[in-house]
C-alpha cells in the first residue's frame, strides 16, 4: 500500500460525473472544436444586484471578517423563518429549526456523517443527485436505489421497499422539483413519505434546490408544509439555482428541531461556519423583490420551449417540464444514453448529459441544461437538427 493511496470508502465512488464532463469539454476544446455545453446546470445571468451590493457592503464591514457562528447570524434565521412563512406557509422557529449550509451538497453529505453508521441504510432516489448515493457510501453506509417511475409521475414507489430494507433505513433522500427528469411532486405523494417515515421511524431529506424555479403558472410546495412533515424530516434550501448564486455556496437546513441540533452538532466539530457577509447577502436575496426571479425564470421558460419544439422536430417524444432548469428526454431508438451522447458530440460537437449518469433508471434518457445563453443555445439546437433529424 502506498501512503497516497485513497481510502476504501473513497474508492467505492466513481469520479464525480460533472467533472468528467468537463474534461470531455476541455479536451475537445484544444483540439479546436467548438463545443457547446448543455450538459451542467450553472446559471449563466449574474448574480442579482441588489444582492450583489450587500456582499460589497458586508464584506468592507470589519465585524463580518472573523469566525462567525455556526448558528448563523439572528438576522439570516429570521430571514429563512419570515420567507418560509410567507412563501410556504410554513412555521419556522429561528432559534431551534434553521441553521446555514454551504450549499446543498455539503449539507447532504453531512446529513450522512450525522445520522448513518456501518450497516445502515439511505434511500435514494434514482436517477437524482450523484451526492445522494455518495454521501452514504462515505459515511461507511449503504445506499439503496429507489426507481423513479414515469407512469408514477416520476415518485418511487414507497409500497415495493421491502421490509428489511425499510428497517435499516435511516435516511429518505428527495428532490422535487426534480433534478434530473424536472418533474413536479405528484398529488398526495408528500403525504405518503410522511406516512412512510413515521411507520419506519426514517428521516426524511428533501433537496428544496429547485422550488423558485418553475412554470406554466406552477407553484413548488415546500415538504415541511405537509401535515406531520416536520415530525419527520428535513428540508435543505439553496439559494444557487433560483437566484443566480451557485458558487456562492449558500443555503439553509430547515426543519425538525433534533434533527437540526444533531447536524449542528456534526457542523461545530467539520467546519467553521459560512461567512458572515454571505449571510448577509442571502437576507438581502430572501428579502428582495421577486421580479428578478420572475424575469429569470420567465427566460429560461423561453429556452425550455426552444430546446422542446427542436427536439419534437427531430423526432423526440419529450414532455414539457414545469420546474428545474432541465429537460429531460427519451433517446432515440438504437441508442444507449451514453451512446447517444457520443453521437451528439462527436457530429454536432453540443454536450448533452447521458441519463444513466444519475443512476441505472436513467438509462435511456438524456438531459439538456438550459443555462446556456440564447444564443449558443440557439446554435446549439440548429446543429443537433440538422445532423440527427
Amino acid at each position: 500500500m502506498s501512503l497516497t493511496d485513497p481510502s476504501k470508502r473513497l474508492e467505492a465512488i466513481p469520479p464525480y460525473m460533472f467533472a468528467e464532463l468537463e474534461k470531455k469539454i476541455a479536451d475537445k476544446r484544444a483540439a479546436g472544436i467548438d463545443v457547446i455545453s448543455l450538459g451542467i446546470g450553472d446559471p449563466d445571468h449574474p448574480t442579482y444586484p441588489h444582492v450583489v451590493k450587500a456582499m460589497q457592503e458586508a464584506v468592507a464591514d470589519r465585524g463580518n471578517q472573523n469566525y462567525p457562528s455556526n448558528r448563523g447570524r439572528e438576522e439570516f434565521r429570521r430571514a429563512f423563518s419570515d420567507f418560509y412563512r410567507d412563501r410556504f406557509g410554513v412555521g419556522i422557529d429561528p432559534e431551534t429549526e434553521v441553521i446555514p449550509a454551504i450549499g446543498a451538497k455539503e449539507c447532504i453529505y453531512n446529513l450522512c456523517f450525522a445520522f448513518l453508521d456501518p450497516g445502515d441504510v439511505a434511500l435514494a432516489s434514482d436517477p437524482g443527485y450523484p451526492v445522494y448515493t455518495g454521501g452514504p457510501i462515505l459515511a461507511g453506509a449503504e445506499a439503496v436505489l429507489l426507481p423513479l417511475k414515469e407512469s408514477l409521475g416520476f415518485a418511487p414507489d414507497l409500497e415495493a421497499i421491502d421490509a428489511r430494507t425499510a428497517e435499516r433505513a435511516r435516511l429518505l433522500f428527495l428532490n422535487y422539483p426534480n433534478n434530473p427528469s424536472g418533474a413536479i411532486v405528484p398529488d398526495g405523494f408528500f403525504e405518503q413519505v410522511v406516512d412512510f417515515a413515521r411507520e419506519n421511524e426514517i428521516l426524511v431529506v428533501h433537496d428544496n434546490a429547485y422550488s423558485e424555479t418553475t412554470y406554466d403558472g406552477y407553484v413548488a410546495p415546500s415538504f415541511l408544509a405537509t401535515p406531520g412533515a416536520k415530525e419527520v424530516g428535513v428540508e435543505v434550501f439553496s439559494l444557487s439555482k433560483g437566484y443566480n448564486m451557485t458558487g456562492w455556496r449558500v443555503g439553509a437546513i430547515l426543519g425538525n428541531p433534533d434533527a437540526i441540533s444533531t447536524y449542528w452538532r456534526l457542523k461545530t466539530n467539520v467546519d467553521s461556519g459560512l461567512f458572515e457577509a454571505i449571510q448577509l447577502a442571502a437576507v438581502a436575496a430572501l428579502d428582495g423583490p421577486s421580479q428578478p426571479l420572475e424575469e429569470m425564470n420567465a427566460i429560461y421558460a423561453r429556452r425550455r420551449d426552444l430546446v422542446v419544439d427542436t427536439l419534437r422536430a427531430i423526432g423526440v417524444d419529450v414532455k414539457s417540464p414545469k420546474g428545474t432548469i432541465y429537460v429531460w428526454a427519451p433517446v432515440p431508438k438504437g441508442f444507449t444514453s451514453t451512446s447517444f451522447c457520443e453521437k451528439v458530440l462527436e457530429e454536432a460537437a453540443v454536450v448533452i448529459s447521458p441519463g444513466s449518469m444519475y443512476g441505472r433508471s436513467g438509462e435511456g434518457y438524456f438531459r439538456i441544461s438550459l443555462t446556456t445563453p440564447d444564443e449558443r443555445l440557439s446554435e446549439a439546437l440548429e446543429r443537433m437538427r440538422e445532423h440527427l433529424a
